[in-house]
């Protein structure tokens, strides 16, 4: 009988809607154990009120080695929190040393050997990165010291991946290169290959509208189309560049595994178009697989018990698989 490798699980925000989703989660049926790292009153609070049953098992993680996980309970680590008893639908500065103190043991975790597998609940990247890091693709990367890394967003049939995270768009053009594509799409490459058995086919966007450009510089012929012939002569499956208004037509977009694009919102509008909840965001390049949902902390929905878990299902049942 295969035995599953717990999966740890970061609460993240507490004005978040993730504990309904998570609650909703844990209804389906899951085979690896799950340890959630979070506060314990946060934790009782949201089940009362949205009348969420199961047992909570206390652990301390310094003796996290001597426990028999189950997927029957909680495995909990209380992390202390200043939490009143309502729903809070502001997002402040409070939390920040909250969730540093629970990345913290959740790295601790996995560099014992404890899991592989790290789910985060949605950070608001204002209150909490202060601008340090352009989101926590780079903040887990930075704490493993990890130099290159990408963010796909998956789905099994079309994820995407963009070249730059979160940059202002005034900041894209200077901050691509060929190294960046290149390197995005060995990251890209190194996952389907390891958890697929499969070379996946890569379509790469153009920068500019069309690929054309009215100034000297047109980054789509002098960066993107280099950084493309150097993939294919090195037997990867990439190709373009493409125009982006017209790459995510039904008959171009089903020619390829993944969308490789310039800029965050190039392609992260479309998929989330077509695919709404049914993504996840996995950081590629780290010694282990870390997922969040595809989704922010949504503060507004907070208690109102309406929220889609679907996102948060698919990256349970991924790492259940892997």
């Amino acid at each position: 009988m295969k035995k599953y490798k717990p999966i740890i699980i970061v609460f993240g925000e507490p004005n978040s809607v993730f504990l309904e989703i998570l609650f909703k989660s844990l209804n389906k049926k899951i085979l690896s154990p799950i340890i959630l790292i979070g506060s314990k009153k946060i934790l009782e609070f949201h089940m009362k009120k949205l009348n969420f049953k199961k047992k909570i098992i206390d652990m301390n993680y310094d003796k996290i080695g001597n426990y028999i996980f189950s997927n029957k309970t909680i495995n909990l680590i209380d992390i202390h929190y200043n939490f009143k008893n309502k729903f809070e639908k502001k997002i402040s500065d409070n939390s920040k040393k909250y969730i540093e103190k629970s990345f913290k043991i959740a790295f601790h975790l996995i560099k014992k050997g404890i899991s592989s597998k790290l789910i985060n609940g949605p950070i608001s990247k204002k209150n909490f990165l202060n601008k340090k890091y352009l989101g926590m693709t780079e903040y887990i990367s930075k704490h493993f010291k990890v130099k290159n890394q990408a963010m796909l967003i998956y789905n099994k049939k079309l994820s995407v991946c963009p070249v730059t995270t979160h940059l202002p768009i005034k900041s894209v053009s200077s901050q691509i290169s060929k190294d960046k594509i290149v390197e995005k799409s060995k990251l890209i490459n190194d996952f389907y290959k390891k958890n697929f058995n499969k070379k996946p086919k890569i379509g790469v966007i153009g920068l500019n509208p069309h690929c054309e450009s009215i100034h000297n510089f047109n980054e789509d012929e002098k960066i993107v189309k280099p950084a493309v012939n150097y993939l294919k002569k090195k037997n990867y499956l990439v190709f373009g560049p493409y125009s982006a208004d017209t790459m995510f037509l039904k008959q171009n977009r089903s020619k390829y595994d993944v969308i490789l694009g310039m800029y965050h919102d190039q392609v992260l509008t479309p998929i989330k178009t077509l695919m709404e909840y049914d993504a996840i965001n996995i950081t590629l390049g780290l010694p282990f697989i870390r997922i969040s949902p595809d989704h922010g902390p949504n503060e507004k929905m907070l208690g109102k018990n309406i929220s889609n878990p679907l996102s948060l299902m698919r990256a349970i049942s991924f790492l259940d698989k892997h």
